[in-house]
Formats: structure tokens, sequence, C-alpha cells
């Protein structure tokens, strides 16, 4: 047998070979292939998804800690403004306690005086409004149950049943939430004659 049948026998035996002469192994499995790219896929997935949640948490988180700045810069002084009030109050009945014929017949220095206390209370009602506090004086307005305290309704000729006619204490609020009601007296339709079933009431509740 010649040198040549030899080699082709050889190549037969162990397969073809590959560029560096040894034989060339199998190709990998294509489906173990298939399923080991579907495990990264989907792991990758779980973890793009845990990143997108802990995103959408951090950004809550932060909405919720600008939110409660916010409404400590704006309502964080209701309790202190609450009790100031007591001090307006008591200014204005001291302003309203003098009767105005008094006043004109005074001599300068209670004309001073009660000048002194006007001028203060106007100072702290700005300060006041300064920080977002504002009086409620709703005379000639329809009567609103969420920011008007009723104590009372009265006939009234003149002004539409519902309206306030009477503010018996100013009301007070900080931006849009009550701080205090105003205690106001409310217009009623007069009294119909006796038959007619009598005027019509206003709903004074909130």
């Amino acid at each position: 047998m010649s040198d040549h049948d030899e080699d082709k026998q050889d190549r037969e035996r162990n397969g073809p070979a590959g560029d560096d002469g040894l034989p060339e192994a199998d190709a990998p499995d294509a489906t173990a292939a298939d399923e080991a790219q579907a495990e990264l896929a989907a792991e990758n997935a779980a973890l793009k998804d845990k990143l997108l949640r802990a995103l959408a948490e951090t950004e809550n988180v932060r909405r919720r800690a600008e939110r409660d700045r916010n409404e400590a810069a704006q309502y964080g002084h209701t309790g202190f403004a609450r009790d100031v009030l007591a001090v307006a109050d008591n200014l204005r009945r001291a302003l309203d306690h003098l009767p105005a014929e008094t006043l004109n017949q005074a001599d300068e220095r209670l004309r001073g005086f009660v000048e002194g206390v006007e001028m203060t209370e106007r100072e702290l009602l700005n300060v006041l409004e300064r920080h977002n506090i504002r009086t409620i004086n709703p005379k000639g307005e329809r009567f609103d149950p969420h920011f008007h305290q009723a104590m009372f309704e009265i006939e009234h000729g003149e002004a539409p049943p519902g309206t306030v006619v009477d503010v018996i204490q100013t009301g007070y609020a900080v931006g849009d939430r009550l701080l205090r009601p105003a205690m106001v007296g409310v217009a009623k339709a007069p009294s119909a004659a006796p038959g007619d079933g009598g005027g019509q009431r206003v709903d004074t509740s909130a």
C-alpha cells in the first residue's frame, strides 16, 4: 500500500482536520445556547424593572419631601397665628368700645391714644397678611358655610336671603385653609302672611 493510500485511510478514521491539523470539534448545541440567551434576557428585564421601580420610588420620596417642605413653609405658623388673633380681636374691641361722639369730643391726648391703637391694629394686620394670613369680612356677600358661621338669621327687606348682613367677629384664613370662620348674621326673607308657609329659610349648614 502506498503512502497516499495510508493517509487517506487515516483521514477517514479520524475525520476532517482543522487548520491546526487536529480533528474538528462538534458544534455547540443550538438549544442550550438559546436557553442561555433567554435566561440572560429574562435576568436583564428583571434588573431593568427593579431599576425603574427604584427610580420611581426615589422620585415619589422627593416629591413628598418637597410637598411637606412647602406645606411647612406655608402653614407651619398656623398655631402661632391662631393665638395672635386674640390680640387683633382685643385691639378691635377696644376701638369699637369707644363711641364716635366721645372721640369727637375727646382731647388731644385721648385722640393720640386712639390713633396709636389704630396704627397698632393696622400694623398687626399687615404683618399677618405678609405671612399669607388674610381676613374674612364678608358683609354684603353670599353666605358660605365653608368660611362663615351663621350666628343668627334676621328678616331683611333689602338684602336677598342668604346674604351676610352683619359680621360679629372677623374670620381668618391661611392661604386656602380656614383658620377661623367669620361669625355672621344672615338675611332671610320677611315672614309671609299667615297661611303662606312662612319666609324662606337659608341653609347655614356646611
